[in-house]
């Protein structure tokens, strides 16, 4: 029993040589394909129920959305279960590759990219629109895992004394971030910065990051959210009735007082609140919203966890919030039991960014935080996002399948 587990300490320090590994395969990790897979169909129910009301207004067609939304999750299971069988390896090889990819979709999304709301974050492929962050999330875990392998011990352990040690250690995942972030600010997307931002720093604390630098850095982003909560409060009148300011500055200070401007600047945030508190402990009833007949904009969107809640009520919102706990507990759990290092991050990673989105979503629509335009995974209409996320569970899968659990059985 000491010999298996100090021969499995030794295969997760091996930081990038997996030729250790069998060439046979367990099974995938059936609990978190199972969890997906409810998640995903409840999701597809909810968006008929939201979107029928919307999109039978706009084209006389009350399933259209829906059935988009349905063709993209039986590609996306299929794409999800392909995914789980290429090896880890061939990810850690790809990694780098997909980066430069990424990168390299992201300044072309500027020029070339489809405008909507004066941003430029798609690419029309015809039969759909595609958002090249959604390649960069995944790209910087992969890339950031690999490196976290390469060079990370010198994130470990800070000491001052030591500082330009550290410094030459981060000073490549500061880089990847920051070219990133900075072409997503050009288009603008301030929320897939953030959660890019978010996801490095995941990966980043997954492989050793000193805890605490992370404490220094969570501290300085509270201060400053309390300087410009403060600000906001102390101006939002003068807003309010001038109409004028920053507009990122705006929805902090309506998302502090939606009521000081309920036909224009709180209008979401309210219909929003509408829509979660009319649903009560037991809910309306599926299908019998009231706040999706083109009272709340984006309902099948960004904002469709308030029709979960006004149709489904809290006890149905508080299930669905346990199988989304449940989920990434069980990605966690996979990164713990992953084979060797490389593998536990990417699996960190990608368990990471669905848990943040997760979370600002439901704080977005329940006015815990400012809107910031994030999707639900799973639930929110939109087909190339749902691919996306089916093929990330896939590698969370393909992780799973070399387990010693699965791969004995």
């Amino acid at each position: 029993m000491a010999y298996a587990e100090a021969k499995n300490t030794r295969l997760r320090e091996n930081t990038l040589d997996d030729d250790a590994i069998p060439e046979k395969r367990g099974r995938v990790d059936l609990p978190f394909t199972i969890l997906v897979l409810i998640l995903l169909s409840i999701g597809v129910v909810m968006v008929l129920s939201a979107s029928y009301a919307s999109a039978y207004y706009e084209s006389g067609e009350p399933t259209k959305y829906f059935t988009r939304q349905l063709i993209f999750a039986v590609v996306g299971v299929a794409a999800m279960f392909l995914f789980s069988y290429i090896k880890m390896k061939t990810y850690r090889n790809f990694s780098m590759p997909l980066l430069a990819l990424a990168v390299g979709l992201l300044i072309m999304v500027l020029f070339i990219g489809v405008e909507r709301n004066h941003a430029k974050r798609w690419f029309d492929l015809g039969f759909t629109t595609f958002q090249p962050s959604e390649i960069a999330k995944i790209a910087v875990i992969m890339a950031f895992s690999v490196m976290v392998c390469k060079y990370g011990d010198g994130l470990r352990n800070f000491k001052w004394s030591h500082k330009s040690e550290f410094i030459k250690a981060f000073f490549p995942f500061a880089g990847v971030l920051g070219v990133i972030g900075a072409l997503l600010l050009m288009e603008p997307h301030k929320s897939a910065t953030i959660i890019i931002i978010a996801i490095g720093a995941v990966v980043l604390f997954a492989g050793g990051f000193d805890v605490k630098l992370v404490f220094l850095a969570l501290g300085i982003a509270a201060a400053a959210a309390i300087i410009l909560i403060s600000k906001a409060e102390s101006s939002y009148a003068e807003l309010a009735a001038t109409g004028g300011g920053d507009y990122a500055f705006r929805r902090i200070v309506f998302w502090l007082h939606p009521e000081a401007d309920p036909s224009n600047g709180g209008y979401q945030v309210l219909q929003s609140l509408y829509a979660v508190g009319s649903g009560g402990l037991t809910g309306l009833g599926l299908g019998q919203s009231r706040q999706k007949y083109l009272y709340l904009p984006e309902e099948h969107n960004d904002y469709i966890f308030a029709i979960v809640c006004e149709e489904l009520g809290f006890i149905g919102a508080a299930l669905i919030l346990v199988l989304f706990a449940m989920l990434i507990i069980r990605g966690f759990w996979i990164a713990l039991h992953a084979r060797t290092k490389f593998d536990a991050l990417v699996a960190a990673g990608v368990t990471g960014m669905l848990a943040i989105q997760v979370f600002l979503n439901i704080s977005v629509v329940t006015n815990f935080i400012p809107c910031t335009g994030i999707s639900l995974p799973f639930f929110s209409y939109g087909g190339t996002a749902l691919l996306m996320q089916l093929a990330e569970m896939g590698v969370i899968l393909s992780v799973s399948r070399d387990m010693p659990t699965t791969r004995n059985g």
